[in-house]
């Protein structure tokens, strides 16, 4: 398996059975009715994130399980940078490079968005802060970084995913890993536990993608059982969590643009670096997601005759989106290639072991079809959009009157309309 293909989502999707033009104009109608039948039907607000059936998990609020899943995480992300820094030299036969780009980020997805926000219970970065009882006398974090340091740490990360060149070399991968841990906890020193709830690429992008989880926490700390929506109503928005939505959307598309034939036919033709023009679709990626977001947020407040932006009061809507188009490029991604570091860790050195009787397996293609994968893509996209305008749709009747609800929306829905249709003609172009 080439390195290309492991710091990439994935393949090629010309086998795909299906009528692109009618996927793409039918997920875009789809979110267009879905907005009228709003409406109709949807007059007054209606989700509560304190509203839900409360359960009763034991492991979840066991503070022995706790404890042994962060030292099982510590243990498992040392063994990582391990494998990366003396185990084999190519990509191919070292599990570090598969564990973080697989196993690790795309695995964030649906663990967040199943069980909640699982990094921030078991970051091992928390863990050793707390073992060298460092950040005990903090300072008080500048109210106005707010999520922009996970922003900018997110975007390096999808740089280094899907242009940087060498990115799959497992020496590199470790000590990327070791570089970001230093830099974590010396900032977790200074500014105590506190900096890993804004500052931690990973925990904070987990925690928001646990917004759109069935189980959630009420203010008190009761876990309940909830509408997945209902985590998205959030009142006090956060510096820079907009942007951090718009770079998580604008990478996935990037990753989407690089599998179709034209890309591939730029690259072909243009004398740049490569490395350079990837780096400049990336940017124009990501602003042109951007432009898109703020520009109807600005039309909206203008339609509604809000005095206050709009952005920040919206920008938590935007999560559906960015899980549908995390699911629908990832998705085969992790069920196939996520094989790898399992059948790489019954020989983690290189010294010939054979601990699982792994030892010259491959992935296994077949456990999915191409209308399977074909299916969970197209709807991945078209469910996160509606389910983004669906929230988008309630937040709106909690700030503005009914006329300015309505009149409002309209930017909102033509740029998902947009977007979900730019998403699938992606989707099915490779």
């Amino acid at each position: 398996m080439s390195t290309e293909f492991l710091a990439h989502g994935l393949g090629g999707r010309t086998d795909l059975p299906l009528n692109g033009a009618a996927a793409v104009v039918g997920g875009a109608l789809a979110v267009a009715v879905s907005f009228v039948a709003l409406l109709a039907l949807w007059s007054k607000p209606w989700l509560d994130p304190e509203a839900g059936r409360p359960v009763r998990l034991a492991a979840v609020n066991s503070a022995r399980l706790r404890g042994a899943a962060r030292i099982v995480v510590l243990l498992l992300a040392v063994f990582v940078v391990a494998v990366g820094l003396f185990g084999p030299a190519e990509t191919n036969a070292n599990l570090a490079p598969w564990a973080l780009f697989v196993t690790f980020w795309v695995g964030l997805i649906p663990a967040s968005v199943l069980l909640g926000p699982v990094w921030r219970a078991v970051n091992p970065l928390r863990t050793v802060l707390r073992a060298l009882r460092l950040g005990r006398d903090p300072r008080p974090m500048p109210a106005w970084l707010g999520y922009r340091v996970a922003t900018a740490w997110l975007l390096g990360f999808v740089w280094l995913e899907l242009v940087a060149p060498n990115r799959a070399d497992p020496r590199l991968v470790a000590a990327l890993i070791l570089g970001y841990a230093l830099l974590n906890l010396a900032a977790g020193a200074r500014y105590g536990p506190a900096w890993f709830e804004r500052g931690d690429g990973f925990e904070v992008y987990s925690t928001l993608l646990a917004r759109f989880a069935p189980l959630g926490r009420r203010s008190d700390g009761r876990l309940i059982l909830r509408n997945p929506l209902a985590g998205l109503v959030h009142p006090d928005p956060v510096p820079g969590l907009a942007g951090l939505a718009c770079v998580l959307i604008g990478s996935t598309a990037f990753d989407g643009l690089t599998r179709t034939s034209w890309w591939q036919a730029l690259l072909n033709t243009t004398t740049w670096p490569d490395v350079l023009v990837a780096t400049g679709g990336l940017v124009v990626s990501i602003a042109g997601i951007s432009v898109l977001y703020f520009g109807s947020m600005r039309l909206s407040a203008i339609t509604s005759g809000s005095a206050e932006p709009l952005a920040a009061r919206f920008a938590a809507t935007l999560l559906p989106i960015a899980v549908g188009y995390g699911v629908a490029h990832y998705f085969s991604f992790f069920v196939i290639e996520g094989q790898q570091p399992f059948i790489l860790a019954g020989d983690p050195f290189g010294t010939g072991l054979d601990l699982f009787g792994s030892a010259g397996n491959v992935p296994d293609y077949s456990v999915l079809s191409p209308g399977a994968v074909a299916m969970v893509q197209i709807n991945a996209i078209v469910l996160g959009h509606l389910a983004s305008t669906a929230a988008a749709h309630d937040q709106a009747l909690r700030l503005f009157d009914a006329r300015g609800a309505r009149l409002g929306q309209l930017p909102v829905v033509v740029a998902m309309v947009l977007l979900t249709g730019t998403g699938l003609l992606l989707l099915l172009s490779g």
